[in-house]
């Protein structure tokens, strides 16, 4: 971060930020295939840098090794064209790399085209604009500044040969959260909260260690899906959807970087609403941040939609919240678990809100927990927040209310949770014990009393009576502080006096 931001110089962070992922990613993708090549040359007594690439037998080498590296790897570069390669020839007097790199840059995709991999790597470095004024007024200013970001990235050790070590994808993931604390309101479009997502991920996999797949339709930069593959020992297969081009992309390079394989990630860009990307396919995890009320069309072509036909109404077009609430029922499993954040609105607003939710609730008995955060925990925004939990085959009749809206640590600009507050309402929701004014268990008769608002005030009481006034000692000072102003009145007319003053008293 610091690197960061000492070589962006005037460029904005969110500008800059394309810039020093896109050529972490690059770096990852060249060290990872250096060690996978010196392992497949291992016999040969050689190392991948060590191949002519101009000589017959060097490029008879570097096929084999390209075949083998992209049905391992989804991808090839050649010796000549790894990061520390192209840092060293940078740093060279009078080197321009700018478009050398651009080339190595167009290679990588290239090198997939007909495989497997060929849609994880497509276009996935676009963002990557060497040409861009953004780096300079130049050719020379945009070299130099390219330059500086590759050699001083080129001499940080990632210990990628580290079997259990996984540097670079920590730094990856902690950068694109300062980026998205400079960012202001976008932020919330590419990145949640990292004890957010913690507490997402718990709650969709207790009680589990290995999940079949995991999905977010609202995936950003993928963060939250991989949060949840923390909390188990093994995710088999994971599935998103991002409308942004560019957060798109980020998305696909943190699954790369995190050492999941191409063949076992399939992350789609398009509007998820408008147009589904994984029609037909059940998960056993769900796991969302939804832009907040964000407007979608709410055509009536959706009224014979499979994700939103069984519900007496569509969710309305100035609040989308519950389309995605529809859209993720839809796509979750029987045995599995779903957890989203929305705002507070959605636990009370009326008409067609109103409709969808008494319909989860008393048709379809869906709604596991309601669980509220504290105000001013993610970036771009203040609003209090909430956490919906759904399961299709619950165990317990009763709906979990937990008000957590005074488990967080005050920031300066921003609010966050600590480790004890992430495990307390963890805590609270596994083990689904009363607590006052935390955390309460209703029946649906309790919440159909209420109309289906679901408004947490309702449900868990978080009045503190105040103490008790001692009136004897209230009245007693009272006389006192009486005695006292007339003994000071008394000082005030002798010293108006003194000064042939009218006494005020």
């Amino acid at each position: 971060w610091s690197i960061a931001n000492d070589l962006r110089g005037k460029m904005n962070a969110d500008e800059f930020r394309d810039y020093i992922l896109g050529f972490i990613f690059y770096k990852y993708l060249s060290e990872r295939l250096y060690l996978y090549a010196n392992d497949v040359l291992q016999q040969d007594g050689i190392t991948f840098d060590q191949i002519d690439e101009g000589s017959p037998d060097g490029q008879e080498i570097l096929a084999a090794v390209a075949e083998a590296a992209i049905g391992a790897l989804g991808y090839f570069l050649k010796p000549s064209e790894l990061f520390s390669a192209m840092a060293k020839r940078g740093a060279k007097p009078g080197q321009f790399i700018l478009s050398d790199l651009t080339d190595v840059l167009n290679h990588i995709q290239e090198s997939t085209l007909g495989s497997e991999s060929e849609d994880d790597f497509d276009n996935l470095f676009e963002d990557l604009d060497l040409t861009s004024s953004k780096l300079g007024r130049t050719e020379k200013a945009k070299n130099d500044l390219v330059v500086k970001i590759l050699t001083s990235l080129d001499g940080i050790d990632f210990g990628l040969d580290e079997a259990d070590s996984d540097i670079l994808g920590d730094a990856y993931e902690y950068l694109i959260g300062q980026f998205a604390a400079g960012a202001g309101k976008k932020a919330g479009e590419f990145y949640t909260p990292q004890q957010v997502s913690t507490i997402l991920a718990q709650i969709v996999t207790t009680g589990k260690s290995r999940l079949r797949s995991v999905y977010d339709p609202t995936c950003g930069s993928g963060s939250l899906l991989l949060r949840v593959a923390r909390e188990v020992k093994h995710v088999e297969d994971f599935y998103g959807q991002e409308q942004n081009r560019t957060t798109y992309n980020l998305a696909r390079m943190n699954m790369i970087l995190h050492g999941v394989h191409y063949r076992n990630f399939d992350i789609r860009q398009a509007d998820t609403l408008e147009e589904p990307q994984h029609e037909g396919m059940l998960f056993e995890a769900i796991v969302a941040n939804p832009p907040f009320s964000a407007k979608w069309s709410a055509s009536s072509i959706f009224e014979s939609d499979d994700r939103f036909q069984e519900y007496p109404r569509l969710a309305p077009a100035s609040k989308a919240d519950f389309a995605f609430v529809q859209h993720m029922m839809h796509h979750l499993d029987e045995n599995g678990t779903m957890a989203v954040v929305l705002p507070h609105g959605v636990l009370f607003r009326g008409a067609a809100e109103g409709a969808i939710r008494r319909y989860l609730i008393e048709e379809k008995n869906w709604l596991d927990a309601v669980i509220g955060l504290p105000a001013n925990i993610f970036y771009g925004t203040g609003i209090p927040t909430c956490i919906l939990v759904f399961k299709k085959c619950r165990e317990t009749d009763d709906i979990l209310f937990v008000d957590a809206s005074t488990c967080f640590q005050k920031g300066k600009n921003q609010n966050w949770l600590g480790p004890e507050d992430v495990d307390r309402i963890v805590g609270a929701y596994r083990n689904r014990v009363e607590e006052k004014r935390f955390a309460h268990r209703a029946s649906r008769d309790e919440i159909a009393e209420n109309g289906y608002n679901l408004n947490i005030p309702r449900y868990v009481d978080t009045f503190v009576p105040p103490p008790p006034v001692d009136l004897a000692a209230t009245s007693q000072a009272l006389t006192d502080l009486r005695r006292d102003m007339a003994q000071v009145d008394v000082q005030i007319r002798a010293f108006c006096a003194e000064l042939r003053l009218e006494s005020p008293v």
